[in-house]
């Protein structure tokens, strides 16, 4: 009678346990809300990254990384078009914040209650420091750099609770100042950010790290699984400190980190529609970043991306002007020999200053270009040449003829990446569109055109979008690419701190 009555009890624990699946032998999930993409949403967008370049004339620019962890790091953000986001609450009792759960920055940060003077602070919750008794006072003050603007304000410290377990002693930044109208238009109130300590402002201990350093979670892991279903409810999911079997298909391949800071991995060849780009066939630096939406890489890939699929771009006058002038130049210095990377300066269009190896530290460009006295044209056709180099060099890999290379580029020149960010593309013409394909580690990750391909709106108003952005930076590794969402939801993603690596898996 006595064993059935155990029996009887632990088949109650049970049942009560399964109704509690955020937290159980140092697991602890979060599950995450997605909000759809809409027209209005990707107009703001396009609006706050035109914000980016006040009465700026290039088109394309660069940034260098190098290995120095003494510089200050450059944010290559823009959250206004981010989908996924999840709930927090800090002090005692709570006061409840949704966030951007953030692998590509480090510090958490929230609106205060002293935040007066920025609009997008009223239409947002703030953190009141009075109404916790968990509250301790620092009043560092703190600024961080995005994109499109910045945030201001002082650290606090107080017990931040992220699903079932209270985080003790959390640093985090209350906001005082929103200094441009973009954060506005934010349907989060802060970032939670997964990063390393050490692109933290101020050097603060991440959240992550004081849940590893109070056992709050028994494994130094967590993983990402974004729900790609538009007509489910669920967002998607974090589990701290381990991996939902359930999230995935097959097995992870794993890469090493190859600079604290962000995840910064090394990815290989890039491919569309099976053939390669040549760009990253010597290898590539990728930040894995679920704080943004897309995929975003060099101006290079994603023109020939645009050109493949059919994507709106600019027409490029300078551009055209570089072919007409240098192609056939630039065809025969390859064919002669010449190294690619000498070719533009060989034609006088780059100097010295474009050698990344003599970089040290993360800068713009143009900061270089002023105290060296070149102008902005003269980047720019730098840059253009560059790119022309790339992809002749490419083209004559395929034996092509010189006037069919020629006759691309010029067709490349109308399609370049818009610079508000977003190309628009037929909604029709999906099924015909390639494959695309990154090499990491020792497998191909392909994605297909249903997965890069973003839809806002339904019928006759439905809007394409390709999941594809430009951004020119280049690393010791070679230029960077940014795994967005775009990827990640194609892909279940492992974020393993306790052995420094990152692991990929078909999501489920």
């Amino acid at each position: 009678m006595r064993s059935n009555h155990l029996k009887i009890a632990f088949l109650l624990w049970a049942l009560t346990c399964s109704f509690l699946p955020s937290f159980s032998f140092g697991i602890l999930r979060i599950g995450l809300k997605k909000r759809p993409l809409d027209l209005q949403g990707i107009r703001a967008a396009r609006a706050a990254r035109e914000e980016l370049r006040p009465g700026r004339s290039v088109k394309v620019s660069h940034q260098y990384i190098s290995n120095s962890h003494d510089e200050d790091i450059v944010p290559l953000k823009n959250y206004l078009d981010t989908q996924y986001y999840g709930e927090i609450a800090i002090g005692t009792p709570p006061q409840i914040f949704t966030v951007i759960f953030d692998t590509g920055s480090s510090n958490l940060w929230v609106p205060s209650s002293w935040c007066y003077l920025s609009i997008a602070c009223y239409v947002h919750s703030w953190y009141t420091a009075s109404k916790s008794t968990t509250y301790t006072g620092n009043g560092t003050s703190c600024e961080i750099q995005y994109g499109s603007g910045s945030v201001s304000g002082f650290f606090s410290q107080d017990s931040v609770k992220v699903g079932d377990v209270a985080v003790k002693h959390q640093d985090f930044i209350e906001v005082t100042q929103e200094k441009t109208l973009y954060f506005a238009f934010l349907e989060f109130d802060g970032i939670l950010g997964l990063g390393f300590q050490e692109i933290s402002v101020e050097k603060a201990v991440p959240v992550w790290y004081n849940m590893v350093e109070q056992d709050l979670i028994s494994e130094k892991v967590f993983s990402f699984w974004l729900n790609a279903d538009p007509d489910e409810e669920a967002g998607g999911e974090i589990v701290f400190g381990g991996i939902d079997p359930n999230h995935f298909k097959g097995k992870h391949t794993y890469v090493p980190v190859t600079r604290k800071g962000y995840w910064l991995i090394e990815i290989g060849d890039f491919l569309i529609g099976g053939l390669s780009t040549g760009v990253c066939e010597g290898g590539c630096a990728a930040i894995v970043d679920s704080g943004s939406s897309l995929l975003v890489g060099p101006t290079s890939v994603v023109a020939e991306i645009n050109h493949a699929i059919g994507a709106e771009g600019f027409f490029s006058s300078e551009c055209k002007e570089l072919t007409y002038r240098f192609a056939d130049k630039i065809w025969d210095l390859l064919v002669s020999g010449v190294e690619p990377h000498e070719v533009c300066s060989h034609l006088g269009l780059c100097s010295a200053y474009k050698d990344q190896s003599k970089s040290s530290g993360i800068e713009m460009v143009t900061g270089r270009i002023e105290r060296e006295g070149v102008s902005a044209r003269d980047n720019n056709t730098c840059s253009f040449c560059e790119m022309a180099v790339v992809w002749i060099q490419n083209q004559l890999k395929r034996k092509a003829t010189k006037e069919k290379v020629i006759r691309y580029i010029n067709q490349l020149c109308e399609r370049l990446p818009s610079p508000a960010g977003e190309s628009i593309v037929s909604c029709d013409s999906i099924s015909q569109m390639p494959n695309i394909t990154i090499t990491i580690g020792d497998r191909l990750f392909n994605l297909t055109p249903e997965q890069y391909i973003l839809k806002a709106g339904q019928g006759q108003a439905a809007i394409c979008i390709s999941g594809f952005a430009a951004l020119d930076i280049r690393t010791s590794q070679g230029p960077l690419w940014v795994l967005g969402d775009v990827f990640m939801r194609a892909y279940h993603t492992v974020f393993d701190y306790g052995n420094l690596q990152v692991g990929f898996a078909e999501a489920a």
